[in-house]
């Protein structure tokens, strides 16, 4: 390609993207037009996809960390043959469209991963790297590759100020990610003004100290120097970052390198200017030159010739060795192996029990040896949540076949990285960590609850009876917090059957993702000859035990570990002649999706006296009690001392439920 051909396919990105913002009179211009060289050098020249079938396992992945400049990657769907139309174009930020205003996992074609919160889209690329780096270690023989790709993306200023980056980066070059390579669009502009206001570091020696290749780019208009930089990137077994200088708005005679254009249209005039200066036709707009687009769509004739040749090894590869071409089908494809639900343990009553997190841990390390795909780890915490995989190694570069991911003291890079798992396909992720600290990774947590990655939480500590530890670690808002979430499901089951139950629903049910609340202190283990079945679970309430079948004169509902007060509760009252009926109530979500039926054969409308049980908040148990009956929790901090104290001074008994109870009648 001449340069000047070049220099015309870089205004076409340019100006395709400044004129969806302009049409629309919204969004962010100045990422677009100053990284166009960055987008081209990686779509162009680098990146292997085909945009005909963009789910080819194989294919490398695009993230754009500065999910603001999302015209951008939707102008090179376009112009690249993806199922992005010109229409769609024209139809940024609008109602229905297919380019909305920040990319969205699962929303549009050629979109790897959500972005927009910054910081995101650079945990969510570490994840990426990490499937595949796993992936390679458990499928590739010497002589077949069937795993072999990078994980590309632009980050911003923004993105490297946020301290999830810094997570994810710290993470990333430890474990010596080296297909991973980053361009950062280094143009020195924040909303604000520059960054010399508040971003001064050196990012280079910052990157180096994590254990990155560091280079740079002083044109960041300079495709062949940022095409020399990513060859030579690749060469290298670290995780990379090439840093180039760029001018945000690029192009506009009056606003580029000011910080009004990055939040903001041209303006009609200002891009006019702008056409002209390089001989652009101002109209009509979304102008695309024939010979421009034959160059970019050559890529699907690359792409489809990328796919046809991997596909031809993955033949080799499954004639080879059937079993495991067969497995990886399985895994990308998300079936699971058949009957893994019977290894699934049954716990037999006792009233000791144990502690809701260490039935997790047995699950965890009864499936875990029938579905290879589970993968995850905690926030240096997995002792206390009982999140290792017992006969399985920890990922490492010495040994990237294991699955145990040591993730430090990063909760927030932990959630992202656990979304950049999900993403890639291949894996059912979970990551952990105390209840309280869920805090630090709600960011993640909502990306994934909105795009509907289906990644496991395991959040334990779930309540007062944390004890010693105090109010800091006394999680009490959190529960309820994490249900207002939509799209998340929230379990908090009752005992170890009702652990099982949430594990098995978290596996079966990968459209979103699943928060498991789990105690610290012992809690029995139910006598499931007394009491009903713990599949009961799955539609979020049940009858758990009432006196006889028919109308009952109370009934008491309750989660987690107050489940057990409510059933004792229930019987203190059945000897005082009453008709009790104990409902557990693990999942508010999925009890909203039954049908009216089952919801009011589980809770009878004419039934007014209701208690429920939750060492929480009592906001939104309303709508359960009703007006005439009574949520006992805990609308306060906690306190230091004993687990079991700490519970008996906040009422959390069986007496002071009977009291509670008797007080309706």
């Amino acid at each position: 390609m001449t340069k000047i051909d070049l220099e015309k396919a870089l205004n076409t990105i340019r100006f395709l993207s400044a004129d969806g913002v302009q049409k629309a009179n919204s969004g962010h211009t100045g990422l677009p037009m100053g990284a166009a060289a960055l987008a081209y050098s990686l779509f162009m020249r680098h990146m292997k996809y085909n945009p005909v079938d963009p789910s080819w396992s194989n294919r490398d992945r695009f993230v754009l960390s500065g999910g603001h400049g999302s015209m951008l990657i939707y102008s090179m769907l376009y112009l690249t043959g993806y199922e992005v139309s010109i229409e769609d174009l024209k139809q940024f930020r609008q109602w229905g469209s297919i380019t909305p205003g920040h990319p969205e996992w699962g929303h549009t074609p050629g979109v790897e991963t959500t972005t927009g919160p910054l910081g995101q889209g650079f945990a969510t690329g570490v994840g990426m790297a990490i499937a595949e780096q796993h992936l390679a270690a458990i499928f590739n023989k010497p002589d077949h590759k069937i795993v072999d790709h990078y994980t590309f993306g632009i980050v911003t200023d923004g993105d490297l100020m946020e301290g999830i980056s810094s997570e994810a980066a710290s993470l990333a070059g430890h474990l010596k990610l080296g297909k991973l390579i980053y361009l950062y669009d280094d143009n020195m502009i924040t909303i604000e003004g520059t960054t010399k206001l508040a971003f001064t570091e050196d990012v280079a020696k910052r990157f180096e100290s994590y254990g990155w290749h560091v280079q740079r780019v002083a044109d960041g208009n300079d495709v062949d120097a940022i095409d020399e930089a990513v060859t030579e990137a690749k060469k290298d077994p670290r995780p990379s970052i090439i840093i180039c200088r760029t001018t945000i708005g690029f192009g506009l005679p009056n606003k580029a390198n000011t910080p009004g254009i990055h939040g903001s249209p041209a303006g009609k005039e200002e891009l006019a200017k702008a056409k002209e200066n390089v001989g652009w036709p101002v109209e009509p707009m979304f102008h695309v030159p024939d010979e421009i687009l034959q160059h970019f769509r050559s890529r699907q004739e690359a792409g489809k010739k990328a796919q046809e040749n991997w596909e031809h090894v993955f033949e080799d590869y499954r004639a080879a060795f059937p079993e495991l071409a067969a497995e990886f089908e399985r895994r990308l494809t998300g079936q699971l192996p058949k009957g893994w639900e019977k290894t699934l343990p049954v716990f037999p009553a006792s009233e000791k029990g144990l502690a809701s997190r260490e039935a997790s841990g047995k699950v965890i390390n009864a499936i875990c040896g029938v579905l290879p795909e589970l993968f995850g780890g905690s926030a240096d915490l997995a002792p206390s949540l009982k999140t290792w995989m017992d006969k399985v190694p920890a990922f490492s570069p010495e040994t990237p076949e294991g699955r145990n991911v040591h993730f430090g003291v990063r909760e927030i890079s932990m959630a992202a990285i656990g979304n950049g798992l999900l993403v890639h396909g291949g894996f059912i992720p979970y990551v952990g960590t105390f209840l309280v600290f869920s805090d630090y990774a709600r960011g993640s947590l909502r990306v994934a609850a909105l795009s509907k990655m289906g990644v496991i939480w395991v959040l334990t500590h779930d309540s007062i009876a944390v004890g010693e530890d105090g109010p800091t670690h006394q999680p009490i808002e959190h529960v309820m917090s994490l249900r207002i979430i939509p799209e998340l499901v929230v379990l908090r089951p009752g005992d170890a059957n009702e652990v099982s139950e949430s594990w098995k629903y978290a596996i079966e049910h990968r459209d979103r993702p699943v928060a498991l609340i789990l105690s610290r202190q012992n809690m029995p283990t139910l006598d499931r000859k007394v009491c009903k079945p713990a599949r009961g679970l799955s539609k979020g309430a049940y009858i758990l035990y009432e006196t006889e079948a028919g109308t009952p004169d109370i009934i008491l509902m309750a989660t987690g570990s107050e489940l057990n007060l409510a059933l004792e509760a229930g019987k203190k009252l059945e000897k005082r002649g009453r008709k009790v009926r104990v409902v557990s109530f693990p999942s508010w979500e999925l009890f909203e999706k039954q049908t009216k039926k089952y919801q009011q054969s589980v809770l009878p409308p004419e039934v007014k006296r209701r208690v429920s049980i939750e060492a929480g908040v009592t906001t939104g148990w309303q709508k359960y009690v009703g007006s005439e009956g009574v949520a006992i929790g805990i609308d306060e901090f906690g306190k230091c001392g004993p687990g079991e104290i700490v519970l008996e001074k906040f009422g959390f008994t069986v007496e002071n439920v009977e009291k509670f109870a008797r007080k309706l009648f």
